[in-house]
């Protein structure tokens, strides 16, 4: 199973017309009998024919050019094999790829020599018109390292356009050129009112065979795809997507783009029902940014954040579990001024809800550098808020927690807790694990297999901040909180902890 950008080589452009007809004909041949044989409800709304005759006009093909830097690798071994493409055996491209390569002498992009030289690649995608002057959205990755791009219309007109911008985080681009005609542009509808079930179209150029409808349901929403993205937030969708749809618009029943079609999930590379389209909801802000600056400018609050686990939220007196936690505050980002701290929970920003860590990322994100904003914590069981001024986040841009300094043991004393070893950092300790000055508190030197800190992943070298919220600087510190935690019946004790370069977490360990 894969995760692909439908986009379309020129190789496997010209592939869908080798060694296909066959299937092509059996698959049109299903189709008929399935649609004389299935009851009329089946084939969806009527309503399908008269959007897409309403907007086809505004959806175009990107044709790009590229220039390749040929490689030693692509050379291979059997004469071109190594830079063929990986297909399932028995597919329907694989003796066209076979030919391709051998009736190129086994070398992609070298000379009859056998040298290596630079090459021209060409690839497809999809995209639409949002304004007459000719603005069109695409897939930042249908034009990524483009030489040339060119926009054909729906007539099969073709115009060279040039890039206004692009943003990678979320894969869109914007491009213009210069109409030959009066064109049709499309309005953007309310991506987050759709509902599970709804009928949804697509059009795009799969394979390169243009102006094509596909229509489906709206199977999820807000789907996340990539585990260390926070700005995924994908609509699912059955209506078929494939290689060339990439950057085309998913339309409601109105005639509304709603979402971006970016990635398809197939064993294949042709669509099996699962793609997923970026919300009109984050377009239009992307849009509009990369329109007026030629960039993305996003809100910065200078904070690292973490789930609010069962645990720590029992730890916190946080009922139920909600929010993102605090973890770590940037030393010159706008939240330090503002007093927020490491344990803050975020559970409101600028009036919206926080539910999860993504949440704070998404709304921060898309909230407008420079503007002051509210932001609801819980500090220690009570709710406070404070007023954050957002500064601007920069790709480059390091994010290190402030600790304040504690003065360290001078004799330092091992104790046992939680199933950690514990003992003051020494200036010995500290060269040993190779952990920096600004970190202060009490060092972890071991860990008892089997332990709640074990299966948490604490490790020795790690530097305990504070427990239970509160500073320590000693074993003897650590081990009087944790005594105080269970005489009150506390379940589980709070740590602030550091790793050797500063960078903190909250763990909840249970104190039973």
């Amino acid at each position: 199973m894969s995760i692909a950008h439908p986009s379309l080589s020129s190789v496997s452009r010209r592939a869908s017309y080798s060694g296909l007809r066959p299937l092509l004909t059996a698959l049109c041949f299903g189709a008929a009998v399935a649609t004389f044989s299935a009851p009329a409800s089946a084939r969806g709304p009527d309503g399908i024919a008269d959007v897409a005759e309403k907007v086809i006009d505004s959806v175009v093909n990107i044709s790009t050019t590229s220039t390749v830097e040929a490689k030693n690798s692509d050379k291979g071994e059997g004469g071109g094999r190594g830079a063929m493409p990986q297909l399932p055996p028995g597919s329907p491209f694989e003796e066209f790829f076979d030919d391709f390569f051998k009736n190129r002498g086994g070398r992609p992009g070298g000379d009859k020599n056998g040298g290596l030289q630079p090459r021209k690649t060409n690839s497809l995608g999809s995209g639409f018109i949002i304004d007459t002057s000719g603005v069109v959205v695409t897939n930042n990755h249908v034009i990524d390292g483009a030489d040339e791009i060119t926009v054909i219309m729906n007539d099969g007109t073709k115009i060279k356009a040039e890039l206004v911008g692009v943003d990678k985080k979320t894969d869109l681009a914007v491009l213009k050129f210069t109409p030959v005609k009066p064109v049709v542009a499309v309005k953007f509808g309310d991506s987050e009112k759709l509902r599970l079930g709804e009928w949804v179209i697509a059009i795009g150029n799969p394979f390169s065979l243009g102006g094509s409808v596909t229509a489906g349901i709206v199977s999820a929403r807000n789907r996340e795809i990539s585990n260390n993205s926070p700005y995924d937030s994908y609509i699912q969708t059955d209506a078929s997507i494939n290689r060339g749809n990439s950057g085309g618009p998913l339309f409601n029943l109105e005639g509304e783009v709603v979402g971006v079609n970016t990635l398809i999930i197939s064993p294949t590379g042709g669509s099996i029902g699962l793609g997923f389209a970026v919300p009109s909801k984050t377009v239009v802000g992307v849009i509009e940014q990369l329109r007026e600056y030629k960039e993305v400018r996003r809100g910065w609050l200078g904070v690292r954040i973490q789930p609010v686990t069962d645990e720590i939220a029992e730890s916190l007196n946080i009922k139920p579990a909600r929010g993102a936690l605090i973890a770590g505050v940037d030393d010159k980002g706008p939240a330090k001024p503002a007093g927020l701290e490491p344990g803050d929970v975020v559970i409101k920003f600028d009036g919206r809800d926080v539910k999860e860590p993504k949440d704070l990322s998404r709304i921060v994100a898309g909230t407008a550098v420079g503007k002051a904003v509210n932001v609801l914590i819980i500090r220690k069981g009570k709710e406070e808020t404070k007023q954050v001024t957002l500064g601007r986040l920069e790709d480059d841009k390091p994010v290190q927690a402030s600790i304040k300094a504690t003065p360290e043991a001078e004799k330092p004393a091992t104790q046992k807790a939680l199933g950690l070893d514990l003992t003051g950092l020494s200036k010995d300790l500290r060269t040993k694990y190779k952990i920096k000055d600004s970190v202060k508190g009490v060092i972890v030197t071991g860990v008892d297999a089997g332990s709640d800190a074990a299966e948490k992943r604490l490790t020795a070298g790690d530097v305990i901040v504070e427990v239970a919220q509160e500073a320590v600087t000693n074993a003897a510190d650590v081990k009087k909180r944790v005594d105080a935690l269970k005489k009150d019946g506390k379940k589980s004790v709070l740590l602030l902890v550091s790793n050797a370069e500063g960078e903190l977490r909250f763990v909840a360990l249970s104190v039973q």
